[in-house]
């Protein structure tokens, strides 16, 4: 971090006498450039900005991504694979290591739902900003008549729990039911039951993973996700004991959307928490969310330093 600083207040330095060179010559092409430099440093500084907003210890951890389409049929589940494929483009974007764990896909296009995880630096400090419910008004593609459709889908995320952390789970307290993949048929879809869906009966938590072909190894990747889900339950305990409320969580509700993609009438996403706007929808959708995941962590600091 500090490397970084450094090497920062060495371009401001070097783009200082830049615009130096540039004001003297009259050179209108280098004042562009130093435009250019300007503004690739501020949009580096605003990311190292957001390291000071990280205050949770489970933030600098990798996280597990869960999307799920909300009513709406094949409207619905388009969107959610849409939002799939903007995450995993800006996890790469990131250089974040993503794979996903399980998809239930729809019945004629798009997905039911679909869990991920994502591996690297302050993932789940990031992605914790995007929890709730995404909505797209759009011309529907699978709408004859053309006509404009609203769909729904909600994001939820979990920090992973990775092996220093000690969540015990006593397997008389789990319920573990084996069933044949489901998907697009032919080649693709197991013939023997090595889908594995695991239940916790303590607290009614139901994870499942059926990409593998091996039924030991979804097993094993289910109860990583179980794993995870029970040590977010934990955090929120501490929070809600240290009256630190979980807002993220408690406003996942049909209706009470975080932020709108607007494809028609005309093009804009909208975060309703920090009223945050972008007119370049398709950027967002392949992936371009640092501005709307800054923009919601600072907000999110501020307020938690007013409480």
């Amino acid at each position: 971090m500090v490397e970084n600083f450094l090497g920062l207040d060495k371009e401001l330095d070097e783009t200082a006498i830049l615009l130096q060179l540039a004001l003297e010559e009259e050179d209108q092409s280098v004042i562009r450039e130093v435009e250019e430099k300007l503004d690739s440093i501020e949009e580096h500084i605003r990311g190292l900005e957001i390291q000071r907003v990280f205050s949770r210890p489970e933030d600098i951890g990798d996280a597990i991504v869960e999307i799920h389409a909300g009513a709406g049929g094949t409207e619905a589940q388009d969107w959610a694979e849409m939002l799939l494929r903007m995450y995993l483009r800006w996890a790469e974007r990131e250089s974040y290591k993503s794979e996903i764990l399980d998809t239930l896909p729809g019945e004629e296009a798009g997905v039911k739902s679909a869990t991920f995880s994502v591996e690297g630096e302050y993932a789940y400090g990031k992605l914790r900003a995007e929890v709730g419910i995404h909505r797209l008004v759009r011309i529907s593609p699978f709408d004859a008549n053309a006509r404009r459709h609203t769909s729904f889908a909600a994001l939820l995320v979990y920090p992973s729990a990775d092996d220093e952390v000690d969540i015990q789970i006593n397997d008389a307290e789990l319920r573990i039911d084996t069933y044949r993949a489901s998907g697009a048929g032919g080649q693709h879809v197991n013939k023997t039951d090595s889908a594995v869906r695991i239940t916790h009966l303590i607290t009614g938590i139901v994870v499942q993973c059926q990409n593998e072909r091996s039924q030991h190894k979804n097993k094993a990747m289910a109860m990583k996700i179980l794993k995870s889900r029970l040590y977010d339950l934990e955090l929120q305990k501490k929070r809600e004991e240290k009256d630190n409320l979980h807002k993220d969580k408690k406003e996942i509700a049909w209706g009470s959307q975080i932020r709108s993609y607007v494809l028609q009438p005309y093009q804009m996403v909208k975060d309703h928490r920090t009223n945050c706007e972008i007119g370049n929808v398709n950027a967002v959708l392949d992936g371009d969310l640092n501005r709307l995941i800054q923009e919601y962590l600072m907000m999110d600091a501020r307020d938690n330093e007013g409480v």
